[in-house]
């Protein structure tokens, strides 16, 4: 298996052949196509004289460390082409993401698998390298014969990444596509994970992501990030681009986001923004950014005080989704609130009895210019999974979860 491994630090400067054995030149770079194959170095760019020649993998004999031998010698110029992800230009010392160990890591150096294919060696990439041993091989390449590298790696431990849990970052949308670069890696990790490696790319590299994955996934994002990597992702977006995801977002998080942003820029962006998530937005941003008025969210299940298990297993079916739902809140016919209905006892309750049987025995509140430390306060002191928040007259206006104080703390 040793044999049939080539690393691209043995490979660049290896002289190439023609059939009759004369130096045509050296490899100065290697490249796949993805669109054509992902996998198998599609091109071999080789510097002879003052350009470059562009040879196809079919045209190789032979390839190891003590050179490529063609069997063709049908060349070409290289010409640059956007449809090539170049290993020296576009991978070397370029930041990935490992998708497995959900990080950022620099590429030192990438192994190759030869294999044959249809009677031709070929080279496929098999993984990138990260650690001391490809740096090691660096350092002493063009040195040390690649043989008394290959011995003195041994002794160290080997770090990489299979290529298939790379994701390259492509700021250009349109590359991405030529370069037939996945998103799905991306978007099945969990947006906490994917948030901390937001956190270590830099600016363009950070939106070059956000551009990259679905709304969905970039909210859940941008929901993890510090307020100060969220504000500069949306500033650096167009105002439909932004509209979009924040409309993925909780109207309380997208609230503050917008807080954070010049006047104007948060108008334009509101001004794209579908009116039913419009309105619930403007009305969180009238409250006062530290008070439980701007920590809220308008989004929870209000019904009226004589409704039924029934009717509050009905309204709860009609709902896209419960996953933040912790309590129904029983109001009058002049929205005032009367009682918080923990959800849990609702499940094995006789559909026909009142649901003012299963409320909690305090009703727990706070006005809406309750500040957001006292808040943080209320939730640690009753154990609370929710908190209502009502205006001078009682009225419901939003609630409060568990989680947005979470997100309140970390940020304080």
């Amino acid at each position: 298996m040793a044999d049939e491994i080539l690393y691209l630090t043995e490979l660049l400067g290896l002289k190439v052949y023609d059939l009759k054995g004369r130096l045509i030149g050296t490899l100065r770079d290697a490249a796949l196509v993805p669109l054509i194959d992902p996998i198998r170095v599609d091109r071999f760019l080789v510097g002879a004289g003052p350009g470059w020649l562009s040879i196809r993998y079919d045209q190789i004999k032979s390839i190891d460390t003590d050179g490529i031998h063609l069997k063709d010698e049908l060349l070409t110029p290289y010409h640059s082409d956007e449809y090539m992800l170049r290993m020296v230009r576009d991978l070397l010392d370029q930041q990935v993401i490992d998708a497995q160990g959900r990080k950022v890591v620099r590429v030192n150096d990438v192994t190759f698998l030869k294999e044959i294919e249809n009677g031709t060696q070929v080279l496929h990439i098999l993984e990138i390298d990260i650690g001391i041993r490809s740096i090691v091989r660096r350092v002493l390449s063009g040195i040390v014969p690649a043989g008394m590298i290959r011995s003195l790696q041994r002794r160290i431990p080997p770090h990489s990444i299979r290529w298939e849990f790379c994701n390259i970052v492509e700021a250009d949308p349109q590359r991405r596509v030529r370069l037939n670069i996945s998103n799905k890696l991306l978007e099945d990790m969990h947006p906490a994970d994917l948030a901390d490696i937001v956190e270590h790319l830099g600016h363009e590299d950070r939106t070059a992501i956000i551009n990259a994955v679905d709304t969905e996934t970039a909210a859940e994002m941008l929901s993890e990030v510090e307020p100060e990597i969220q504000t500069s992702i949306i500033e650096s977006l167009k105002a439909d681009k932004a509209a979009d995801i924040l409309e993925e977002m909780e109207p309380s998080e997208a609230a503050d986001v917008l807080n954070e942003l010049e006047q104007e820029q948060s108008e334009q962006i509101l001004e794209e923004m579908e009116p039913e998530e419009k309105e619930e937005v403007e009305e969180l941003l009238e409250f006062g950014e530290h008070t439980a008025g701007g920590l809220m969210d308008t989004g929870f299940l209000a019904l009226p005080e004589q409704a039924t298990v029934a009717e509050a297993l009905a309204a709860l079916r009609a709902l896209e989704t419960i996953e933040d739902l912790h309590y129904l809140f029983l109001v009058d016919g002049e929205n005032h609130l009367r009682a918080t209905v923990p959800l849990a006892k609702l499940f094995f309750a006789p559909g026909d009895s009142a649901l003012k049987e299963f409320a909690s025995e305090r009703l727990l509140s706070v006005r809406d210019d309750f500040k957001q430390d006292r808040v943080a306060e209320y939730f640690d002191k009753y154990n609370l999974l929710a908190l209502p928040v009502v205006n001078d007259e009682d009225e419901l206006l939003g609630v409060i979860t568990v989680d947005d104080v979470v997100a309140l703390l970390r940020q304080g």
